[in-house]
């Protein structure tokens, strides 16, 4: 593999979407521990509902996530959260997958849904707004182009959202998002069953 190469690959896997403030001592505490069980940070968040929560979001590279992955990682966060102390008040911990309407935080998740409706609110004022939602179409350069479905009478309907000014973006739940995830789903555990059953003929020749 080329240093070209590796650095496309660098650039689709690294979050380009990060968060601020606390978030960002959360997510700079909990990531290395993530990525060392074999998983990747989506999104560190502090929610202050019904108590104080810290909400990590997860996921395989291959944007898998059990619940017994969850708890695993839970388990491994708690006692480094308690000596990095990066929050200094009481709070629960909640891992989570991303879930089906997941944040976009990577180069990579805008190229794989590409096709589907996402919302994306921008750092800064591009063209007047700050807030955008359409069809993703597809990744050129340092930008997504993104099939503006809430463009006012004179606008472009097509607009190109540089990464270094996306704030936050995400899926919209939508029935067409709903069936390619179960789709992906399912081919993802026949791959799984397949690769295992290969393994078993293999030892048992």
């Amino acid at each position: 593999m080329n240093d070209a190469q590796n650095i496309d690959d660098f650039s689709a896997s690294s979050r380009l979407v990060q968060e601020e403030g606390l978030d960002a001592r959360v997510a700079e505490v909990v990531a290395p521990v993530i990525e060392d069980m074999g998983f990747r940070l989506v999104r560190a968040r502090m929610i202050d509902h019904n108590g104080l929560t810290m909400q990590i979001m997860a996921e395989r590279p291959d944007g898998t996530m059990s619940v017994g992955e969850c708890e695993a990682i839970s388990k491994a966060l708690s006692p480094v959260l308690d000596v990095e102390d990066p929050v200094p008040q009481a709070y629960n911990l909640e891992l989570s997958s991303p879930g089906i309407d997941r944040p976009l935080v990577r180069r990579s998740d805008f190229e794989t849904w590409a096709g589907h409706i996402a919302k994306i609110e921008t750092a800064y004022l591009l063209d007047g707004r700050k807030r955008f939602r359409g069809h993703l179409v597809s990744v050129e350069g340092d930008s997504v182009l993104m099939r503006r479905d809430n463009a006012a009478k004179g606008e472009e309907k097509e607009a190109a959202i540089p990464f270094d000014a996306i704030a936050s973006a995400s899926l919209v739940l939508t029935d067409d998002l709903v069936r390619e995830a179960l789709r992906r789903d399912k081919a993802l555990r026949q791959a799984n069953d397949n690769r295992q059953e290969d393994g078993t003929n293999e030892n048992d020749s």
